[in-house]
């Protein structure tokens, strides 16, 4: 389709409703013609409107965790150490910046870079959509956090952490957790929010308690050990700054959790403006001074080696082996359970957009919200791989092999999805789309896109000791090259199914909308022999919707 026709298509459907242009979104228009593969808009969500700017503050509070051990020991130094959440701060919020944009013109799409790289990239057809389907599919599992919350109830429970200890109850709590996100997503969020509380308050006190230490009052005998020559120690290497880039990144991840339940909030670009932001920002000082905190109260080398969580070591080393403790302890388990159900939710959102794009089998099972106006399919998946991953990996290097696992290629589409903006603005431009409610500043998202190739290329420098000395006892890069496989694998899955087996099949692709009783919407792709697709193309739609006769 020329540039006029987009053109002349989005004029027409512009003038054909009755619009508030003083909003964006009640602008759907642009959604629907500037792409015409994917996930079709559902104007009305299935899922209902539950999600207000509290649960957009806590469900990004509660996905961002942070990791002040593996960063230290990839920069070597407190003083970097610090440096470095300063950094990810500052790259979280450019990256917030271009997801802002993205949501100003595509408000009705819940899922974040699953809908937005469908629009960014709409040729070649479905590419973009299979890709990522299968990526999220394969490693749509949350046993890292599942593990993390297991093992501080344990803690909290003077329990010891043995091996399948922590296993038996990581699959407990997160069964527990998805029954509670199938049942309802209303009381699921108002947890959500609850519990995001509870872990601000829970950082609020550590933050105190590390000024308390700082000034001398407590029983840890020199408080401003690790802070005297704080860049003491700073790695030089390559891989070691960007494992620490890395998992920083990871740290504030959270921040785009929001994103995945646009849909289901009833003023999203004016909410998400104001909300998100204030998330990312109330993340970065809390963490910002419990890392301080953790740095008064316990040596460097400990925070480096230990196997315990940096919390805990922290109230022993503040108020030694008693209840407060454990109550401490448990607060942090308290949070870590937020944590996963914030990620629960959030990702059954960009599962359940996946499977409506119609790249997964069966779209009407992902879609779906019945019975409990849930996306029950979605959570069953994410049940089903996380559990499989929480029993089957043996223990040590598997666990931090999976964490970077996932974020390789995440990082791979956060760069795509920030050059992918500018795709989206000249298409935008050409058909004569009305400025929205934010644009991010040109520099910050060519500063997005640099720091997402460091993150891709550094993780390839070799770290000092050789290849063998990196996060896990096996070569360093292994996790960069099984995530570029993966993205390879389904890069060669779409290339049989649309190319290869039609030309064999003689037949082509099209795409089906199907509306289901519940309200949602799906694509479904649907195989037409040759012979029969120049009169499939005259009756349908490029939406896949049939074409009524006009009547005479």
């Amino acid at each position: 389709m020329s540039s006029e026709d987009e053109k002349r298509k989005y004029d027409n459907e512009k003038a054909s409703d009755v619009v508030d242009t003083s909003s964006q979104e009640d602008l759907p228009e642009y959604e629907e013609a500037a792409v015409t593969t994917g996930a079709p808009i559902e104007k009305v969500s299935p899922l209902g409107y539950h999600v207000d700017w509290i649960s957009v503050v806590f469900l990004n509070v509660s996905k961002m965790v942070g990791t002040a051990g593996s960063i230290l020991k990839g920069v070597g130094s407190v003083g970097l150490s610090l440096v470095f959440w300063v950094i990810g701060y500052l790259f979280a919020g450019a990256s917030l910046s271009v997801y802002l944009e993205y949501v100003s013109y595509f408000p009705h799409r819940s899922g974040a870079d699953v809908a937005y790289l469908e629009k960014a990239y709409p040729k070649p057809r479905f590419l973009m959509p299979t890709v990522f389907a299968v990526q999220s599919v394969l490693l749509s599992f949350s046993s890292s956090n599942a593990i993390v919350l297991a093992r501080y109830l344990l803690v909290a429970g003077g329990r010891e952490a043995t091996t399948w200890n922590v296993r038996g109850l990581a699959v407990g709590v997160f069964t527990i957790i998805v029954i509670i996100c199938v049942l309802s997503t209303r009381w699921s969020l108002r947890l959500s929010n609850a519990i995001g509380v509870v872990k601000v308050i829970t950082l609020v006190f550590i933050a105190i308690t590390g000024l308390v230490v700082l000034g001398g009052h407590t029983r840890v005998e020199d408080p401003h050990a690790n802070f005297r020559d704080s860049f003491a120690g700073t790695t030089s290497n390559g891989n070691g700054l960007a494992t620490a880039l890395v998992k920083v990144n990871y740290a504030y991840s959270g921040f785009e959790n929001a994103f995945s339940v646009v849909n289901e909030i009833r003023n999203p670009v004016k909410t998400l403006k104001r909300y998100a932001p204030m998330s990312l920002t109330i993340v970065f000082i809390l963490y910002f001074f419990a890392n301080i905190a953790y740095f008064a109260a316990i040596p460097k080398e400990s925070i480096r080696t230990s196997k315990e969580l940096t919390a805990s070591l922290f109230f022993t080393a503040v108020f030694g082996n008693s209840k407060s403790v454990t109550a401490l302890s448990a607060l942090v388990a308290v949070s870590s359970f937020g944590n996963l159900l914030a990620v629960v939710i959030g990702s059954s959102r960009v599962i359940r957009e996946c499977g409506r794009q119609g790249v997964l089998p069966y779209p009407r099972f992902w879609a779906s919200t019945r019975p409990f106006n849930t996306p029950l399919g979605p959570y069953l998946l994410k049940w089903i791989l996380t559990v499989i991953v929480i029993i089957a990996p043996p223990a040590g290097d598997a666990f931090n092999f999976i964490v970077d696992l996932q974020s390789y290629p995440a990082s791979v589409f956060s760069f795509l999805l920030a050059v992918g903006l500018f795709f989206v603005r000249k298409r935008r431009l050409s058909i004569g789309a009305p400025p929205t409610e934010f644009r991010a500043w040109n520099a910050v998202v060519l500063f997005t896109v640099c720091v997402n190739i460091y993150l891709l290329v550094l993780p390839w420098v070799p770290p000092e000791g050789g290849i063998y000395a990196g996060d896990v006892s096996f070569f360093y890069a292994t996790y960069c090259i099984v995530g570029l496989a993966i993205l390879a694998v389904s890069g060669l899955a779409y290339g049989l199914v649309i190319f290869v087996l039609p030309k064999w099949g003689q037949y082509a692709i099209r795409q089906v909308l199907e509306k289901l009783p519940d309200g949602a919407q799906a694509t479904r792709l649907v195989k037409v022999k040759n012979d029969q697709l120049a009169e499939w193309d005259a009756t349908h739609d490029e939406h896949g919707n049939t074409i009524q006769p006009k009547k005479s």
